[in-house]
């Protein structure tokens, strides 16, 4: 059994913000020359996810939406009345009760096992952040 682990550091713009990390995933799983596995990607962070879905531009803007209206930036949270660190985020914690840290995509055949329209994303929201890191973690033969 082979084990690959890398760190993929991430910048994000917005405060909501959907990121196809699909190629970069791939070009981390190329090095690892696993031909059957898994690749694991986890999100260290409690405000920012994983997610696998459709790349299309208008149903990303639709994500963006639904986030948004889900839970509402301020709609007096207790949290945000003395957050530890300084950010009013307590909606971003509440969205993310209903999304993953991290997600496992098969490998076979030196491929990874995607659906024909799946990407993979990355999903803040919290930002913008100078500094987000997702951990790759891919297992298996070679």
């Amino acid at each position: 059994m082979h084990f690959h682990h890398e760190r993929l550091p991430l910048r994000t713009a917005s405060p909501i913000e959907i990121i196809d990390i699909t190629a970069e995933i791939r070009q981390v799983f190329e090095k690892s020359s696993v031909r059957e596995g898994q690749v694991t990607i986890h999100s260290p962070h409690t405000t920012a996810f994983v997610a696998l879905n459709e790349r299309e531009t208008m149903l990303q803007q639709d994500m963006l939406a639904f986030l948004s209206r889900l839970a509402p930036k301020s709609a007096g949270y207790g949290h945000d009345q003395a957050p530890i660190d300084g950010r009013e985020n307590a909606h971003a914690h509440l969205i993310g009760l209903f999304m993953n840290a991290s997600e496992t995509v098969p490998v076979h055949h030196g491929e990874l096992l995607l659906g024909r329209w799946q990407s993979i994303f990355f999903v803040e929201l919290d930002g913008p952040r100078e500094s987000r890191t997702l951990n790759i973690q891919i297992s298996g033969v070679r």
